[in-house]
């Protein structure tokens, strides 16, 4: 007979659980920030300079400054108005605690306090306050300073007048809860880029950045706007002309800048903000911006003889080509998707930005011949590119089924269809391969060995991009398809892992290979499939006893566990040929063991920026970024 089911638990009033104040924060922290991890720790950065922000929006802050210290914690510091500290007349407390500690409290629900705001949703200081082992709030306003001190988000004493003040503002400064968060650790590049992309967004402010720990300091300040945002990332580009198109306009109560400005390559980096805040996967905006574009080229092109009354007319993907642009939106009620609002829902603004930008692109166009002219032919190049693209990709199917089945004849495919469970090594060599195959779990792992040269995809089209080999070879073992017909739904694998080896050459390819995953088929990193493999440098044995290092660091930390001294072995690997099948496989493609590091795209600008300067035509900036990160590189191998 089989087992009885256990009996059910009691379930009543007791079992209902009430979270008050900002326990919900502490319990379900993912629900507020998005995660636990780094992302969602610099979310508590980009929450508290937000509210500075705010006050710039509202012309009463020209002055931001930003510390990491030390201790490992971050202060936020503004000239504004300072946040209320008066009694609250509902709640008998000063405003700032109701601040600081109730969830879905304050001003920016208020539209006489701020017409425009990114903090709409609720998820603001006091969530930060919730999630910091301890925070401190002083604020400047009508001529005294306050001071109020929290930990794990309750107040440790009532808030003090602490003396006079001749300035006006807030300055928070927190800790983060090393109960709550993965990591500690803030990362300065990321934290100086978006306070570099706010400059450039709010051109009345100037935003300072130290970083204690590594004697770092910068200030910045942008009065050019997205114009000079646009310039920027255009900088390691040829640009087709300068100054940038800038447009600006008003449609019912949202205000639309758009600043455009073409390179000579091939690839389109459309930045999208709205009320400051970074949508990653677009919305109603980009929509909008995207059709205009193509709606006002086409006719443009059609009325200057550009394109034949019958031709078949211009495609997005063809206006788009070499496009920097930035978009930037200020809406008084924005609707985000997600928690996290990378993606604006406002229906409504969709026609708002495509009316907008259809009026002012086709006047500027109008009155700029030259220009127009330009963008035009490079358009009409893009479009025959296109074409040659499409026979290519027919070529490549036609030929897959003729050689039977159309998977590339190197693949060692595994045998489960499950394409959630399936995981695709891609090695480098055909000696790196043939160790992959003898160590990987044929039921859900596959194994693709690279031969010959990948093609560098930030200096090609796609018609280019499919003669080669290796290249073709990939498309057709991951099945999701290539550049606008990437269809995830067709996706063999789940996990598509990079496994190449620890020294130059295993770099470039990797490289390469991540170029062409973010300019040709960016839904496989959006999505989270696309891992990097980490393989060990070092195999430390005395005796019996071994263990494998994946840095110096950790080298070092065994050879004086195992005593560095007699007895001692150290295997260095070059690369993952000298691994036998059941050492590659423990170490690094087995489940359990193994470390993946999951590619994100956590900051599209500099990811767009260092593809750019390494792989693109321009050899200053590269040879500039060799010279400011050279001290970085570790394990050199040449």
């Amino acid at each position: 007979m089989p087992d009885s089911p256990p009996p059910l638990a009691t379930y009543d009033a007791s079992s209902i659980q009430v979270l008050e104040g900002l326990q919900a924060v502490r319990k379900r922290p993912g629900m507020y920030i998005g995660s636990t991890d780094a992302r969602g720790l610099h979310h508590l950065i980009t929450e508290v300079v937000d509210n500075s922000i705010d006050e710039v929006l509202a012309g009463a802050c020209t002055d931001i400054s930003v510390t990491l210290h030390s201790d490992g914690s971050c202060s936020v510091a503004d000239n504004g108005r300072g946040i209320p500290i008066e009694e609250h007349p509902k709640y008998h407390k000063p405003a700032l605690e109701i601040v600081m500690t109730i969830l879905h409290a304050g001003s920016k629900f208020d539209r006489g306090t701020y017409k425009v705001s990114g903090g709409l949703h609720g998820v603001g200081v006091h969530v930060v306050n919730a999630l910091s082992e301890w925070l401190e709030v002083r604020v400047k306003r009508s001529g005294r300073e306050y001071y109020q001190r929290y930990q794990q988000g309750a107040p440790v004493a009532p808030l003090a007048d602490v003396g006079p003040a001749e300035t006006t503002g807030t300055e928070i400064r927190f800790l983060p809860d090393a109960t709550v968060f993965e990591t500690l650790a803030f990362d300065r590049e990321v934290v100086e880029r978006r306070l570099k992309e706010l400059s450039f967004l709010n051109p009345t402010v100037t935003i300072h950045f130290r970083d204690e720990a590594a004697g770092r300091e910068a200030s910045y300040h942008h009065a050019g706007g997205i114009s000079e945002f646009v310039e920027d990332l255009n900088s390691s580009l040829t640009s087709l002309f300068a100054p940038p198109i800038y447009l600006h306009a008003q449609r019912d109560t949202t205000d639309i800048e758009v600043a455009i400005q073409y390179n000579d390559g091939y690839n389109e980096t459309t930045l999208a903000f709205v009320n400051n805040i970074h949508t990653f996967d677009g919305g109603t905006h980009v929509v909008g911006l995207r059709a205009a574009l193509t709606r006002t080229f086409n006719d443009y092109a059609r009325r200057s003889g550009g394109l034949k009354g019958d031709k078949e007319g211009l495609t997005g993907e063809d206006v788009r080509e070499g496009l920097a642009c930035v978009l930037s939106v200020k809406v008084l009620e924005p609707q985000f998707e997600g928690q996290t609002k990378a993606r604006l829902g406002n229906s409504e603004v969709k026609g708002q930005v495509e009316s907008a930008v259809n009026d002012k692109l086709a006047e500027f166009l109008e009155e700029h011949p030259a220009v127009g002219q330009t963008l035009i032919a490079k358009a009409v190049r893009a479009a025959q590119a296109r074409e040659a693209a499409r026979k290519a990709r027919e070529l490549t199917r036609r030929k897959g089924l003729l050689e039977g089945g159309g998977l590339p004849g190197k693949l060692a495919d595994c045998h489960s269809r499950n394409p959630a469970e399936c995981e695709l090594f891609i090695v480098e060599g055909d000696s790196a391969g043939g160790t992959a195959k003898q160590g990987r779990d044929r039921e859900f792992q596959a194994i693709l060995p690279l031969w010959g040269k990948i093609l560098n995809v930030e200096k090609a089209r796609l018609d280019k991009m499919l003669q080669n080999d290796a290249i073709r070879a990939l498309i057709t073992a991951i099945g999701a398809g290539v550049g606008d017909e990437v269809d995830l739904t067709k996706l063999r694998y789940h996990k598509i892992i990079l496994m190449t080896d620890a020294d130059v050459d295993g770099a470039h390819i990797r490289t390469l290979l991540l170029t062409l995953f973010y300019r040709k088929m960016n839904e496989l990193i959006s999505e989270g499939h696309v891992y990097i493999a980490q393989a060990p440098l070092y195999r430390i044995q005395k005796g019996t006893r071994f263990q494998y290092a994946y840095s110096d660091e950790e080298r070092d930390r065994i050879l004086a566990e195992f005593g560095d001294g007699r007895g001692v072995t150290m295997q260095r690997y070059k690369g993952l040929g000298e691994m036998n099948a059941e050492q590659l496989a423990e170490t690094t493609m087995r489940p359990g063991p193994r470390t993946l590091l999951r590619v994100t795209i956590e900051d599209a600008i500099r990811a767009n920026e260092i593809f750019k300067i390494l792989m693109g035509e321009d050899v200053e900036p590269r040879r500039q970024y060799i010279q400011e990160h050279a001290i970085e590189v570790t394990n050199l191998d040449v």
